[in-house]
């Protein structure tokens, strides 16, 4: 006993789906905006940036903190 599955998409007519696409990607571009505006500025700090690596047991594997703010991970580094 064979039956056969169809596997199209209905889309819808007239080109919603893309007019749809650019609102969201519209609404996206200005909830980024408002939370940079409302989000609170912290004081840069003087001086050279404090440059942090972990890579021990509880702390995020290959971790890499500048002045105290997670900004990458490092997948496989286990040292720098």
């Amino acid at each position: 006993m064979e039956k056969t599955l169809s596997w199209h998409v209905s889309v819808p007519p007239g080109g919603a789906r893309r007019r749809l696409a650019r609102g969201l990607r519209l609404a996206g571009r200005a909830l980024a905006y408002w939370a940079r505006r409302v989000a609170p500025q912290e004081p840069r700090p003087t001086g050279d940036p404090v440059l942090e690596f972990y890579a021990e047991a509880g702390a995020p594997e290959g971790a890499l903190y500048v002045d105290g703010r997670l900004v990458a991970v490092l997948p496989g580094v286990t040292r720098l």
